[in-house]
């Protein structure tokens, strides 16, 4: 078991944030201020999560770092927390994005700074807690609490409609937390009528004798709860308005970490409880998963709105998350894992820079700009780059999730490969044609010539996603094989181990 030499470090790590933004509230000062704290919090929150990679060990069997004692020792709840291949880089991209993002925050949010920033590191801690929880009761707990700071960054600080936006995700996510809240109740009491033992501790669950009907049912209520936070077709509606409306960060959080919880819960929990169900299910869920990589990219590739052909691409690549997932094999479910990492990346990237032309031109039509290489060449170039992750370049880290996907998909699950690669091509066509409007021939407005190319802060904020964007997709070794254990252990219930090899 990985060990940091320090007692609580892990809780350091998953409370530093809440505790910056309850301090937030009483340190005097202005606007600067509340900025540069944050920015101080969350970035040390990012380096001392640093040290959980460096110890990691990737040949580890189970959670590491754990950090356990009872709380209501009568319901059997416990604090427990622990990091494994599932949740590490995860882990690891939330203190990352969580940095950018409240650095990109700095000139464009200019009142109620307090409250911001504060939402914003609250928002950390209930993401983190949502990676590092194996108690099914503080997972919960920590899934509700994140929801609270995402609304309130859409409602306060967002766009027109942005009370519309925060109410409906709210009551999106809400309607399928409930049901899941009922599913862990009946699994720790069919655990406790089975064993005797009352608990929360997933890993006591996970060997829980379930009947196959019991399997259907509980599947289906964890099942929609992550579907809608992917967002799955058809319960994607909500995800366009929130991102539109949302301001530069929130966009950044929702997109890059708040999605892949989803994902997540399908691999951490659905997939090891309920294996039967997930078999019987998996070929609906894989054609969910196509009709989303198709449908997002169509809708995306008619959007005269930047940021919404950015969200609508959202569930097009989503689609592919779980297309590996559910693939059912070493390949695929790889390729799931680091497409979620990949996906933040590259999206975030392009919230960002969507943001940052926004900014100067309060406006984010396609059909505002052009030209935009001969006044912006700098930002052009990271705007390139981007794109081009986005679609799946080789060398750039898309290329590496999508391959892995294709490659795990085709193996068990042919048909919805097929369909899937059709889904990378229309990926390219709207993200290029979208390019090309915005970047190229003849600067058309007048306002686009005065425009001012990226700040320092600016090449602060996109220079290190970039890095690991082309890190990833020159040299994504150390990425997949930290996730090798955790994923060889998921399959172990369906038969087979690493590679896709039938175990024997």
């Amino acid at each position: 078991m990985g060990t940091v030499g320090a007692v609580n470090y892990l809780s350091l790590v998953l409370f530093l944030p809440l505790v910056g933004a309850i301090l937030l509230a009483v340190v005097p000062g202005g606007a600067r201020v509340h900025r540069n704290f944050a920015l101080g919090i969350s970035g040390a929150t990012f380096l001392l999560s640093l040290r959980l990679w460096f110890d990691f060990d990737v040949h580890a069997n189970g959670m590491q770092f754990v950090e356990r004692f009872d709380w209501i020792q009568s319901l059997g709840i416990r604090y427990a927390i622990g990091v494994d291949g599932l949740s590490l880089m995860l882990i690891l991209l939330t203190t990352f994005l969580s940095t950018i993002a409240i650095l990109a925050s700095f000139q464009s949010i200019t009142e109620r700074t307090r409250s911001y920033f504060a939402c914003l590191l609250a928002l950390e801690t209930g993401m983190l807690g949502v990676f590092m929880a194996f108690d099914l009761f503080f997972f919960y707990v920590f899934w509700e609490v994140m929801l609270i700071p995402m609304a309130l960054l859409i409602g306060i600080w967002g766009g027109k409609r942005r009370v519309y936006a925060a109410i409906k995700f709210f009551l999106y996510t809400m309607a399928g937390s409930v049901l899941m809240l009922v599913a862990i109740i009946a699994v720790v009491l069919i655990h406790r009528q089975a064993t005797g033992s009352l608990t929360f501790d997933l890993f006591q669950l996970y060997g829980t004798p379930i009947s196959r009907t019991a399997q259907m049912w509980l599947f289906a209520a964890f099942a929609l709860a992550f579907a809608i936070k992917i967002p799955l077709f058809p319960f994607h509606t909500w995800l366009p308005d929130a991102h539109v409306e949302a301001p530069t960060a929130g966009s950044v959080i929702l997109a890059g970490v708040l999605l892949k919880m989803g994902t997540y819960g399908y691999m951490r929990y659905c997939l090891p409880m309920f294996p039967e169900a997930v078999l019987f299910f998996a070929p609906l869920i894989l054609g969910l998963a196509v009709i989303g990589i198709i449908y997002g990219a169509l809708v995306a590739m008619v959007q005269p709105d930047l940021k919404k052909l950015v969200a609508y691409s959202s569930v097009s690549h989503m689609g592919f998350v779980m297309l590996g997932i559910f693939s059912l094999n070493f390949q695929g479910l790889q390729g799931g894992m680091i497409q979620m990492i990949n996906h933040g990346l590259s999206t975030g990237a392009l919230f960002l820079l969507v943001g940052m032309i926004y900014d100067r031109r309060h406006t984010r039509e396609i059909s505002e700009f052009g030209g935009l290489t001969r006044v912006m060449p700098v930002f052009s170039i990271f705007f390139m780059i981007t794109t081009l992750s986005s679609i799946g370049l080789p060398g750039l880290n898309g290329f590496v999730g999508e391959f892995l996907v294709i490659l795990g998909a085709f193996q068990t699950a042919r048909p919805f490969a097929i369909v899937g690669a059709i889904g990378v091509i229309l990926s390219a066509v709207y993200m290029l044609w979208m390019f090309q409007r915005v970047m190229f021939g003849e600067v058309t407005k007048e306002e686009n010539r005065k425009l001012i190319d990226l700040s320092p802060r600016e090449w602060a904020v996109m220079v290190p996603v970039l890095i690991l964007i082309i890190w990833i997709g020159i040299h994504p070794k150390p990425f997949l094989k930290t996730s090798e254990v955790a994923v060889g252990d998921i399959l172990k219930k369906y038969g087979t181990t690493e590679m896709g090899q039938v175990a024997r």
